[in-house]
Formats: structure tokens, C-alpha cells, sequence
């Protein structure tokens, strides 16, 4: 219990060798709405925990979604000129994407692999960009970090936009950005998340950390609505797809966070809400002691409720995707909600234990995801 790097512009020129960068990746103070604990057999009376963090006009979606949802807009300032770029040149780069995304995203991507070929490419262009993002933060040159580092990413994200790559890797993002409406936004807002990585290594209560997992994994899946598509015969609106794209990032997120407690705290980060820790009876130091309390089992649960609040509602708007689009949101869906399976199964001891999905059963995920991908695509006919 609780007592007291340096990057440098320049243009695109020939097949830059192209170094990546791993991501995580990847808000709606929707008025106080509230989950209900699970009833349990012990009289006490366990807190009710929100359910939402800040709202989504907050965050401008609604403006994101409508510029994104002009297909005919290629032309306005935030987006790409097209650069003209050698057939080999483009096809080496995304080929080179593609073997990032195959290497450290495997189920992800055999579930791209029904889309048709131009959204494959921009999938796995908007990945390796996000992954090398990441990077700059949690990967081996995070020492190097600093705010000049990430002003500069931002710069060279602009430049991405402006048609100027720097490299290979950022060439075939400027050629998605040429191809799909994608508004620059959600990858500046990531930039913003990856600031917050240096300067903040504590959340006070939910939507601080909602606002946190949005700049990170939310902003992914705004990114990925446009590439992926809506189905023509839905008949929901566009943003109710994106925020169920959101929600999925939202809950990837939070599951990270929870998987990631013990590795978090050997560097002194609680990615937690200090609030909901206090509600019960624990603090920091019960999360450096790591050690495995019955107060932490309850903490944890209620935690993983939430988690699993956040995938029902991606659920909702998988079906509304195109259908050769659906098979990889539904793996990554499964995929992280056996996350939270193993959590459970190693009785919530996230200290010194990882819940790990091993290979074979996220293989086994894939005919399962596939078939909810068809099923949930006659639902929509019907």
C-alpha cells in the first residue's frame, strides 16, 4: 500500500540508404460518463472509473474528417505536389517498407495482403513513417532525443508534404500523400506525442492520458481511414468511422500501457492515472515495489474493462471499411485483446512478467479475423 539525433534537410536524390526508425504504437471528455465495476463477491465498494477522456472536438477530428473526406483535394496547401519520382526508385522504396512492416508487424501485415496493391503500399508507407517517429523517443538513439531533434521531424514531415522527401523511405509516404486525401494533422499531432514522451512521466488522472494515447496510436488510425476506404454500401457517417478508428488506437494504447508497467517503471515512467491508483490505496511506489497486491488485481481489472470498452467500439466501425480493408483492423483487434488475455492469465502480474501472444497464436487469429471480416460484410448487405 501507498506510504508516504540530428536530422538535416535535404532533397530526395537517388536510393538514400533510408535508416529506420519501432512504433507503439499508436478523447472524447465525452461528458462524465462512468463504467460500472463488476459485481464481486467482497462487500467493498470498488470505484466507477470513466469511461472517456476529452472530447473530440477538442482534438478538431470533425475538421480532420472533412478534409480527408474530400477524395477531389489534392491540390490544397496541406497536401503533396506530386513529385516525379523513377518508376524503380518508387517500387524499391515501398519494397523496402514493406519488409519493415513483414519484419516487425507480421500479423498486421499477412492481413494487408487481400487489399488491392496501391493500398498496400500507402499502408505500409504510413506505418514505417510512424514507426521511425516512434523511434526517436523509445529506440537506441533516444539518448540523442532532444526538442531540436522533434522540431526538426516536423520540419522534414512538412517537407514530406511539400513534395521535398529526404529519403527513400519518406519518398514513398510522398507518393501515398499524392495518391489518398490524407491531411497532415494526425502526423504532426503524433510529433506532438513523442514531445510528450520527454517531458512528462506522469498523468494525473484519465484524460490526461487519453490526450496521450491519442497523439501516439489515435492518430493512427485517422491516418489509415483514408487509405483503407469506406465501404460504399455503409451507411454510416464518416465520423463515426473515424472515431471507431480512433477508438481502436485509443485501446491498442492503453493495452500497451498495461502490458508495458513493469519495463515502464525500471525507467522511472507510470503511465497510469495517478487519481485512480490513489482510489485504490496504491501510488507510485507500490508500482516500483512491483509486487502483485490484491488491490493491484482490482486496479487491474477495472483497467482492462476500459481497454476492452475502447475495442467494442472499434469494432463498430471495422465492418464500415472496405471489405479487402477489414482483415487487417480485425487481426490487430484480436491480436491486442489476447494481449489483455495474458494479463489476466498471469494474475494481473505485469511487474515481472510479459503478456506475450506468441507466434502461432497470432497466426491462428488470422482465419478468425478474416471470417468476421466477410461475416460483418453480409451484415451490411443485409
Amino acid at each position: 500500500m501507498c506510504s508516504t539525433f540530428s536530422l538535416s534537410a535535404k532533397p530526395c536524390t537517388g536510393a538514400d540508404n533510408g535508416k529506420f526508425l519501432h512504433s507503439k504504437s499508436l478523447v472524447t471528455r465525452a461528458r462524465a460518463e462512468v463504467i460500472a465495476a463488476p459485481k464481486r463477491s467482497s462487500q467493498r465498494a470498488f470505484p466507477r472509473l470513466l469511461k472517456h477522456g476529452i472530447p473530440h472536438t477538442d482534438l478538431q477530428v470533425h475538421e480532420i474528417v472533412e478534409r480527408q473526406s474530400q477524395a477531389n483535394s489534392l491540390s490544397k496547401q496541406d497536401i503533396c505536389r506530386k513529385p516525379e519520382f523513377h518508376p524503380a526508385f518508387l517500387e524499391e522504396a515501398y519494397e523496402r517498407c514493406r519488409n519493415i512492416c513483414a519484419e516487425y508487424a507480421k500479423t498486421f501485415y499477412l492481413g494487408t495482403r487481400l487489399m488491392t496493391e496501391e493500398r498496400q503500399k500507402a499502408t505500409w508507407a504510413i506505418y514505417v513513417w510512424c514507426r521511425r517517429t516512434d523511434e526517436l523517443v523509445d529506440g537506441p538513439n533516444a539518448v540523442l532525443m532532444s526538442t531540436a531533434v522533434l522540431d526538426r521531424w516536423e520540419e522534414r514531415l512538412q517537407d514530406i508534404f511539400d513534395g521535398r522527401p529526404y529519403d527513400m523511405l519518406d519518398a514513398a509516404l510522398t507518393d501515398t500523400i499524392s495518391k489518398f486525401p490524407l491531411d497532415i494533422k494526425p502526423f504532426r499531432d503524433m510529433i506532438e506525442g513523442m514531445r510528450m514522451d520527454t517531458r512528462k512521466f506522469r498523468y494525473d488522472n484519465f484524460q490526461e492520458l487519453y490526450l496521450y494515447c491519442y497523439y501516439v496510436a489515435g492518430t493512427v488510425g485517422l491516418m489509415s481511414v483514408p487509405v483503407m476506404g469506406i465501404a460504399a454500401e455503409s451507411e454510416a457517417s464518416a465520423q463515426s468511422i473515424y472515431n471507431a478508428a480512433l477508438y481502436l488506437g485509443i485501446g491498442n494504447q492503453l493495452t500497451n500501457i498495461l502490458r508495458d508497467v513493469g519495463e515502464d517503471a525500471l525507467r522511472g515512467r507510470v503511465y497510469l492515472p495517478q487519481d485512480e491508483l490513489a482510489q485504490f490505496g496504491l501510488c507510485d511506489q507500490d508500482v516500483f515495489a512491483r509486487k502483485v497486491t490484491d488491490g493491484w488485481r482490482e486496479f487491474m481489472k477495472e483497467q482492462i474493462i476500459r481497454a476492452r470498452f475502447y475495442f467494442n467500439l472499434a469494432e463498430e466501425g471495422a465492418s464500415k471499411l472496405e471489405k479487402a480493408s477489414r482483415w487487417p483492423v480485425w487481426s490487430s483487434l484480436l491480436v491486442y485483446q489476447k494481449i489483455l488475455d495474458a494479463i489476466e492469465d498471469n494474475d494481473y502480474d505485469n511487474f515481472t512478467k510479459r503478456a506475450y501472444v506468441g507466434r502461432t497464436k497470432k497466426l491462428l487469429t488470422l482465419p478468425l479475423a478474416y471470417t468476421k471480416a466477410q461475416s460483418m460484410s453480409r451484415l451490411i448487405l443485409q
